[in-house]
């Protein structure tokens, strides 16, 4: 028997939804950032007033702190179906992108190749096209420009015994498509090459099961999965080893410090672990207890899922039917992720944006960092998209407020 999201319960976790300021207002920018659930503001207003010390010390707060950064770690690691020491906290994904770009500089050959893709955010674009001056070979799997899709038929061709690299993301930020990341990571093994997964537009929709997706790297963006500002990275000892540490000599004994060079935020890290809690606490409310980690992070995603799916349907729907705006992406709901992007036909995407706001309605216009892909599709990165975007906690009457706004201000 399907289970339903219970809606007034989730909204209870988080606290912008009591906030007086944000009252009468439709949050539908969720692929910028989420709302943080209670359970990551607890634990980050704890740390703050408990043990904002050096962690990892000898005094009792001091090693509280640092046990609450192990415990985030760990229970992130559950839920990803991975080691703690596989899991990686750094300032931010674009952040992390660039350490693991210069990690494998030191690492390839002038002739090895990379192949990125342009329908991907820049920052895992860019980091790798920049190796180029390095003497990597930069190869580019292109999007259809018509529909802006990845297609699997256009990455075979690319792929040699000289790839080394293939960077590509799970969801479009413009598009929603959602691409077959185990059959792109299966053709990469394949010729011996390493993939490294932009998850940041998908993470917020549920956590994945990183070992089924065979992903070596899989990156996103924690505030985008309902946490504090940072950005969490899967890689796998056997990538780990290969890249080796980027940070301090003396801290080659603790791999999970290797890919954050200039150190991690003591207090956020901590925090990450209530994002944990709030998967832990969907979970009690909607199912029954003691099944293990990995299965309940299953369930968590599809509950997830399930949530978003009718009010997507709401809204491709009135796109797909109205003439005034111009839907990018998949028609069909199975196909993608609730990141719905348009293109106003008789107003600027910022006008409608403005008035939109006017209206109760937080969206944002803009290229948001896939220039390349709006370029490669004909489109004006400066006029922008208008991007709606939301996730589970978003209401069926907030969905009618939308689409009420957009009927008219369009």
């Amino acid at each position: 028997m399907a289970v339903t999201l219970d809606t007034d319960f989730v909204r209870q976790q988080f606290p912008a939804f009591q906030e007086p300021s944000l009252a009468g207002q439709a949050f539908f920018d969720n692929a910028g950032g989420s709302y943080a659930c209670q359970q990551v503001i607890g634990r980050l207003d704890q740390y703050y007033r408990q043990t904002k010390l050096q962690p990892y010390g000898v005094h009792p707060a001091s090693r509280a702190a640092g046990q609450a950064m192990d415990s985030a770690h760990e229970r992130l690691a559950e839920y990803l179906g991975v080691l703690p020491q596989e899991v990686h906290l750094g300032p931010s994904t674009s952040q992390n992108t660039y350490v693991l770009a210069q990690a494998f500089a030191k690492r390839l050959q002038a002739g090895d190749e990379i192949i990125v893709t342009n329908q991907d955010h820049e920052a895992n674009s860019g980091v790798w096209r920049r190796l180029a001056s390095q003497g990597i070979v930069i190869k580019e799997w292109p999007i259809d420009p018509v529909t802006g899709q990845l297609q699997v038929a256009a990455l075979e061709p690319l792929l040699s015994p000289r790839t080394k690299v293939v960077a590509f993301t799970h969801c479009s930020n413009i598009l929603g498509q959602i691409n077959p990341v185990a059959e792109v990571c299966a053709m990469a093994h394949a010729v011996g090459a390493r993939t490294v997964v932009d998850g940041v537009s998908y993470a917020g929709h549920g956590f994945v099961d990183v070992p089924q997706l065979g992903a070596d790297i899989y990156l996103f963006s924690l505030y985008k999965t309902f946490g504090p500002h940072q950005g969490l990275m899967v890689i796998r000892q056997d990538t780990a080893q290969f890249l080796g540490n980027q940070a301090h000599y003396f801290n080659e004994a603790f791999i999970h410090k290797w890919f954050v060079p200039a150190g991690p935020d003591h207090a956020q890290v901590a925090a990450s672990a209530g994002v944990v809690d709030y998967f832990d606490a969907l979970y009690a409310h909607h199912f029954p207890a003691g099944t293990p980690g990995q299965k309940k992070s299953h369930a968590v995603s599809g509950l997830l899922r399930s949530a978003e799916v009718g009010l997507l349907q709401r809204l491709l729907d009135f796109c797909q039917h109205d003439p005034r705006v111009r839907l990018l992406g998949p028609a069909n709901v199975a196909e993608r992720a609730a990141t719905v992007s348009l293109i106003p036909q008789n107003h600027s995407v910022a006008e409608v944006a403005q008035r939109l706001a006017d209206k109760g309605i937080i969206c944002g216009g803009s290229h948001f960092y896939a220039v390349r892909l709006l370029q490669a599709m004909g489109l004006d990165p400066d006029a922008g998209v208008l991007r709606l975007s939301f996730v589970h906690y978003t209401s069926e009457d907030e969905m009618t407020q939308l689409l009420e706004a957009l009927d008219a201000v369009l």
